[in-house]
C-alpha cells in the first residue's frame, strides 16, 4: 500500500501512527518491535528507511520556515532581565504567508502560568495591536524577524527572533535581555 505525505507532514503524528501500526500488528506478529512498526510505515510513505522518513520531514518543516515549531527556552544559555526570571517557557511558532503567531506558555519565578497568543503580520506595515501599541514586523532574512513597537509617551521597542543556521537554536533579543531556545524533537 502506497500512501503519500500532506504538504506539511508532522512527524509527532507519524510517530503515533507507528505506535498505532504495532499495537495493531502485533496481534499477528507477537515479535514485532517499534523499530519494524517504523519501517513498515516509512516503506507505505515510499521511503526505505525510518531515519529516511524523517530526514525528509524535518527538511520540509525548515523548508516552510526556521522559525515555524515548538521551541523550550534554554534557561543556562539566556541573560534574562530581572522582571522575566520564569522557571521555564515554550513558544510555539507557526508561520503562514505573512501572517506569524507566536503562543507562549511559561511558568514565573513564583510558579503562576502565563500562556498567550498574538499573530503579526510581517509586512513591515506599521500596525495598530492590543493596549494602544503599534507595531512593525518585518523579516530581515529567512532566518530573522524583526519586531519593533512604539506606544504613545514611549520610547521605541524592538525585539530579533533569530533563527541558527542549523535551525536548532532561536535567540530572541530585546535592549535588555537574550532568550534563547532549543527546538523541540
Amino acid at each position: 500500500m502506497s500512501r503519500e505525505l500532506p504538504a506539511q507532514p508532522n512527524f509527532e503524528y507519524l510517530k503515533k501512527e507507528a505506535k498505532e501500526l504495532l499495537d495493531a500488528q502485533r496481534q499477528q506478529h507477537p515479535g514485532w518491535k517499534l523499530a519494524d512498526a517504523q519501517h513498515a510505515l516509512a516503506r507505505e510513505y515510499g521511503f526505505d528507511s525510518w531515519p529516511k522518513l524523517k530526514a525528509h520531514v524535518e527538511s520540509r518543516r525548515l523548508e516552510a520556515s526556521p522559525l515555524s515549531g515548538r521551541w523550550i527556552a534554554d534557561i543556562a544559555r539566556s541573560q534574562r532581565n530581572e522582571a522575566n526570571l520564569f522557571r521555564r517557557a515554550a513558544l510555539d511558532v507557526s508561520v503562514s504567508g505573512q501572517a506569524v503567531t507566536i503562543a507562549h506558555d511559561a511558568i514565573d519565578e513564583l510558579g503562576r502560568e502565563d500562556r498567550g497568543v498574538n499573530t503579526i503580520v510581517a509586512d513591515g506595515i506599521e500596525r495598530t495591536h492590543d493596549h494602544g501599541y503599534r507595531m512593525t514586523v518585518r523579516w530581515a532574512d529567512s532566518h530573522t524577524l524583526e519586531v519593533m513597537t512604539r506606544h504613545a509617551g514611549l520610547p521605541a521597542t524592538g525585539a530579533t527572533y533569530e533563527v541558527s543556521s542549523d535551525g536548532r537554536t532561536l535567540t530572541v533579543s530585546t535592549i535588555d535581555q537574550r532568550l534563547v531556545f532549543g527546538r523541540a524533537s
